[in-house]
C-alpha cells in the first residue's frame, strides 16, 4: 500500500499480489491521530497489505521540507500501530505530474482534487515497485543468468 500523506488527506493505493500494478483505493479525509490509524488499519487489512511506502516530499534540493517531517512522522506512526515494514520514497513533483496526468485524461481542474491525492499514491507506489524490480534484477543482469 502507498500513502500520499497531506494535512487534511491521505491518498491510498494497492499493488496486485505480484508487485507489477498499482491502482488508486480512496482519499481518506484526515480527523485526528487515532481516527487516521483506525481507518488505515481497515484498508491494510482488507487488502492484506504486509507493507506500506510513504511519499517523502522533499525539497528538489534533497532537504527535507516541513511537509516531509509531517509525513516522516506519519509513517512512524502506522510502523508503530502496525508492526509492518514502512518505506519512505522520494516524491518529489508527484502532486504536479499526477495533476498533469489528469488534465491529459481530460478531467477539468475542478475534479482534480476528488482524485489528485490518489493518483500521486499511485505514482508513489509505481516508483518503489519499479526500483524493487530494477534492484531484484541487477544479480541476473551481473551474472548472466535469467
Amino acid at each position: 500500500m502507498a500513502l500520499d500523506v497531506g494535512d487534511r488527506r491521505v491518498g491510498v493505493a494497492v499493488s496486485d499480489e505480484l508487485g507489477l500494478t498499482a491502482q488508486p483505493v480512496l482519499t481518506l479525509v484526515r480527523t485526528n491521530r487515532k481516527q487516521d490509524m483506525k481507518s488505515l488499519g481497515r484498508l491494510l487489512r482488507r487488502f492484506g497489505c504486509t507493507e506500506v511506502v510513504v511519499g517523502n516530499p522533499l525539497y528538489m534540493s534533497g532537504d527535507i521540507s516541513p511537509q516531509a517531517l509531517k509525513a516522516q512522522a506519519f509513517a512512524a506512526w502506522v510502523r508503530e500501530e502496525f508492526g509492518l515494514p514502512v518505506h519512505l520514497w522520494d516524491e518529489r513533483l508527484t502532486t504536479t505530474e499526477a495533476h498533469r496526468h489528469l488534465h491529459a485524461a481530460g478531467r477539468p481542474g475542478s475534479e482534480h482534487r476528488e482524485v489528485v491525492d490518489q493518483v500521486a499514491a499511485v505514482l508513489i507506489l509505481d516508483g518503489f515497485l519499479a526500483a524493487r524490480r530494477a534492484r531484484q534484477a541487477e544479480p541476473q543482469l551481473r551474472t548472466g543468468e535469467p
